[in-house]
């Protein structure tokens, strides 16, 4: 008998595609474009022109700075002699419509981020957009851009009414045009650039703008109602750093004598600003949206 052999290994046949008919591949007609920050800027640009809430709050934040401004020029005007304001700064009398007007910027810059949170299209936006930290980037420079326009250009009219209307007030030096105009924009600029950061953090409309209220008025109403010796010292220090206190440094009227001078405050405000954009960001990148 013979030995069964075992079977020998076949190679693997060489498939070979069936020949068929070559169809042309499609070619989109919209070019496919790296997108960058400045598509970004665009985007929000279109975002908060649109949104209704943008135009009643500078509005009245507008009608606040000038109405404000002019009508206490009017009432100094009209009941003092000219020889009474000789050494008071014109310039000043915006002072109080600015305050009130800091409210509305401060509104503003919460809503810019914060209401995309409320209503979902924060979702919608990073899908659009993956990179946060340039979303956050560009809502940033458009509404700090929005922000210091709108406010010194309604600075800016409300100085050159008060300068007008106060004839027999001194004339103001060229330093302290530059300080209550452009000073004080980049310094409500900033203010609700903070906001807005704010907004971002909280992600709540509501408890973001009492927050950033909270922050501008406590320290000085705190500070009226501390009457004790051993607080004296916390007491100037609240009064010496308070928003309202701030402000009035641009108009060389300063609520102490000590304290943020010259462009103190704003180098204050940027510093608050970089810390605040660095916690947002890195939150940012750790919650979800």
């Amino acid at each position: 008998m013979s030995t069964p052999q075992p079977p020998m290994p076949q190679a693997a046949p060489a498939w070979q595609a069936a020949p068929g008919p070559s169809y042309p591949s499609y070619t989109s007609p919209i070019p496919v474009v790296r997108t960058h920050l400045g598509h970004a800027i665009a985007s929000e640009w279109t975002k908060i022109k649109s949104v209704r809430s943008t135009m009643w709050t500078l509005g009245v934040f507008v009608l606040l700075v000038i109405g404000i401004g002019l009508a206490a020029g009017a009432v100094v005007a009209g009941n003092t002699d000219a020889g009474d304001v000789g050494d008071e700064n014109p310039l000043s009398l915006g002072f109080f419509g600015l305050l009130l007007g800091s409210m509305c910027v401060i509104t503003l810059g919460v809503l810019t981020t914060a209401s995309e949170y409320g209503t979902g299209m924060i979702r919608t936006t990073m899908v659009a957009c993956p990179s946060r930290g340039r979303v956050l980037a560009a809502k940033s420079i458009v509404f700090f851009v929005v922000a210091f326009v709108v406010t010194l250009v309604s600075a800016l009219v409300v100085a050159l009414a008060d300068v007008a209307m106060l004839e027999g007030a001194r004339e103001p030096t060229a330093q302290e045009w530059l300080k209550g105009t452009v000073g004080i924009s980049l310094y409500i600029a900033l203010l609700g650039l903070i906001s807005l950061v704010m907004g971002s953090i909280i992600r709540h409309s509501a408890g973001a703008i009492t927050i950033m209220i909270g922050l501008v008025l406590a320290p000085l109403v705190i500070a009226l109602f501390m009457f004790s010796q051993s607080l004296e010292k916390l007491r100037e220090a609240l009064f010496e750093y308070s928003i309202p206190n701030q402000l009035s440094v641009f108009y060389s009227n300063s609520l102490t004598e000590s304290g943020p001078s010259g462009w103190d405050p704003l180098w204050i405000a940027l510093g608050v600003t970089a810390a605040a954009f660095a916690a947002a960001y890195a939150l940012l990148e750790k919650r979800d949206v």
